[in-house]
């Protein structure tokens, strides 16, 4: 029987990157109340709160990685070479941007520097994931899954903040390979989906990624675009009928036993809450304000709910085992 301290070494060791996905939803729900707080009236307050809890979890889970990386280096290795997990390193560059988006109105110099250290360790991402695709042939199509938009498509944040910081042209050179990779890997992923086995029960919460791309492409285009166009409206609409589409699904999603692909749910919901309210900031009519409520409150209820099962199952010890 293993000791305490030996259970908290395995369990360290099998600490997954999956862990920065956590980041990820929250600092997208700390997005979607400081729009609410701008256009919405809602209390400023929460943002605020939101952003210290996103920063927090940020910090801590890179320090159990870190430490993972220190002493089980070779377990590091392996996730970072499998063909699934090795996705999920890129949320750790997505949070940089995301924490530069919600930094923005704290401190311009802050969010450009998490700006450009995530921007560039995401290009490094992307460079080499794409390269791994191209050359390893330990790739299967079962091991194609909506986690892999994560690193490549992840580009398509990096002009929400980098037109603020005035970076245009490279905004949009990172905007233009998330856009062009989405339409590629959403086709492999519908091959998938479509012809041959279902995703495990396991990555089946990873579905609600494909509402990402294009309601943060959405996002996005219009922040480079200065407006919304005939394109964007594709984009927004795109992503609402994605929402809808996996909404209906969800008595099937209902019964999915807990796992850290839970948080899946998270930011693809608080992106297409930002999205209708984006919207509803250049067409100010009462469908998108009233869509933009509605969304704004299944991303909170979402990942409150998330939030809470993780920490029990944390208490609980459920998490960080061997597969």
């Amino acid at each position: 029987m293993l000791s305490n301290a030996d259970q908290t070494t395995t369990r360290l060791e099998h600490f997954p990157a999956a862990f920065f996905a956590m980041v990820m939803g929250l600092t997208g729900l700390t997005l979607a109340w400081e729009k609410a707080t701008a256009l919405l009236e809602a209390p400023a307050f929460v943002s605020q709160l939101l952003l210290i809890l996103s920063a927090c979890a940020f910090m801590i889970i890179v320090l159990f990685y870190a430490l993972k990386a220190a002493r089980h280096s070779a377990a590091v290795t392996a996730e970072f070479h499998h063909p699934i997990k090795m996705s999920f390193f890129a949320a750790f560059s997505i949070s940089l941007l995301l924490l530069s988006i919600a930094t923005l109105h704290v401190s311009k110099g802050l969010s450009l520097y998490l700006w450009s250290a995530g921007a560039a360790v995401h290009l490094v991402f992307t460079l080499y994931v794409l390269s791994q695709w191209l050359h390893h042939p330990k790739f299967q199509i079962a091991h194609s899954t909506p986690a892999w938009f994560i690193p490549v498509v992840g580009n398509i944040l990096v002009p929400i903040a980098g037109v603020e910081h005035g970076m245009i042209e490279l905004s949009w050179f990172f905007f233009s390979i998330g856009l062009v990779y989405w339409i590629v890997l959403k086709t492999l992923i519908f091959n998938r989906m479509f012809f041959h086995e279902p995703l495990p029960q396991k990555l089946l919460p990873t579905l609600f990624i494909l509402i990402a791309p294009p309601a943060v492409g959405f996002i996005s285009y219009t922040k480079l675009n200065g407006g919304v166009d005939n394109f964007g409206h594709i984009l927004f609409y795109t992503a609402m009928f994605l929402v809808l589409l996996l909404l209906s699904q969800f008595a099937r999603f209902s019964k999915i036993q807990f796992f850290m692909s839970w948080w899946a749910y998270s930011f693809p919901l608080a992106a297409a809450a930002i999205a209708s309210m984006t919207m509803y900031q250049y067409h100010p009519v009462a469908l998108f304000h009233y869509l933009s409520l509605i969304l704004l409150a299944l991303a909170t209820v979402v990942i409150t709910l998330l939030f809470c099962r993780t920490l029990l199952a944390v208490k609980r010890h459920e998490i960080c085992h061997p597969e």
